[in-house]
């Protein structure tokens, strides 16, 4: 086990897919829409292609965002057309906290990944989400937020417990569509 200071860390930020739009159920329990479980596969295969597998998933206790996450999973586990082998599975965390999150509060869960965490995704919800991107690379930040299904790349320069804003350069950003 590493001390962490030398090792490369990756933060992938991801909205979570297209939910439904419905007044019948809690905000908190809306379902993805079929187009959200292809787009959620997609960005799955998309990170397995660029070998962005995580070894932490950090991820939003709101339906769309589980949902979400399983297609991601669904994604990366496919054949190497269509994304590749995900390799050993990554411990997921389920956050109550992530849902209706501000940036700080979303940051303090990055913080809290064990020190030789490589790779740690994020999935979670707009504003929150979309403000964290800017909050680490204000100036590389989409001004517009993340859309349904984005995913923002972040480079962290500092170890994970000790993230600060303008911290994590942004080196790629996708829009998955399945």
């Amino acid at each position: 086990m590493t001390d962490g200071r030398n090792q490369q860390r990756t933060l992938v930020l991801l909205r979570h897919a297209k939910a439904e739009q419905s007044e019948d159920v809690p905000d908190t329990e809306r379902p993805l829409t079929a187009r959200g479980h292809a787009d959620a596969a997609a960005a799955g295969a998309w990170l397995a292609r660029h070998a962005l597998l995580p070894d932490v998933v950090l991820c939003s206790t709101a339906r769309r965002t589980r949902q979400t996450w399983h297609g991601v999973a669904l994604g990366m586990t496919g054949s190497p057309p269509e994304g590749g082998p995900a390799g050993t599975a990554p411990a997921v965390r389920y956050e109550a906290t992530a849902y209706e999150a501000q940036p700080d509060e979303l940051l303090k869960l990055v913080r809290a990944v064990v020190p030789d965490t490589g790779t740690v995704l994020l999935i979670a919800h707009n504003p929150g989400i979309s403000l964290l991107s800017g909050l680490l690379d204000p100036q590389r930040a989409d001004p517009d937020g993340l859309r349904t299904t984005d995913l923002v790349v972040h480079l962290p320069t500092t170890r994970w417990a000790v993230l600060a804003p303008a911290g994590a350069p942004i080196t790629a950003r996708h829009t998955a569509r399945g």
